[in-house]
């Protein structure tokens, strides 16, 4: 896969800003877990998000056993960004963006994994912790939830993590299993 064949592939869709990583240069940190456990509701329900998806270290060799990643920020426009179901509501397009992109990857025979927004919300109610995931391969865990703060990667790569009053950027990293991406 060439970078001409997937930026042309990527023109399609709202994407803001991108960046390709070596993945020895993310940064794993414990803290952004505590703010998980304390602070969101989807805690310990889903497999997309601690602890169903592994511990920190577990999540860490997992995106480090891919070289590369991209990481990317689409953005949406809302009528008042404070208005929480009209800005969540914009997050199914982020989902499937993430979705077509991951598979436009490994349609050119690439491994891939694909971290995205929020939780998985694929299922009404997830299967765990009593029973797989009933669609492994759709549900993207969270960025947050292998402890990337995504905050501190978008500043750290000079990306925007706000851009107006009325548009909302949502983000996610597909890693790759080799530096595929070449001029």
């Amino acid at each position: 896969m060439n970078m001409e064949a997937f930026e042309t592939f990527i023109s399609q869709f709202p994407i803001y800003q991108y960046v390709f990583i070596p993945t020895e240069e993310l940064v794993f940190s414990p803290r952004i877990r505590t703010i998980c456990q304390q602070e969101c509701q989807r805690y310990g329900t889903t497999w997309a998000c601690p602890p169903g998806v592994g511990t920190l270290e577990e999540c860490r060799e997992r995106c480090l056993s891919y070289p590369q990643c991209f990481f990317f920020s689409t953005v949406a426009e809302v009528s008042d960004i404070m208005d929480m179901e009209e800005t969540l509501g914009t997050r199914r397009e982020h989902e499937d963006i993430v979705a077509r992109i991951e598979a436009f990857i490994k349609g050119q025979g690439i491994h891939c994994m694909a971290l995205s927004t929020e939780s998985c919300d694929i299922c009404d109610e997830c299967a765990y912790p009593d029973s797989p995931c009933r669609f492994p391969e759709q549900m993207h865990p969270c960025v947050e939830s292998h402890g990337i703060v995504v905050t501190e990667l978008a500043e750290r790569f000079e990306m925007d993590y706000t851009i107006g009053y009325n548009q909302i950027l949502w983000f996610g990293i597909i890693f790759l299993e080799d530096t595929y991406i070449r001029e």
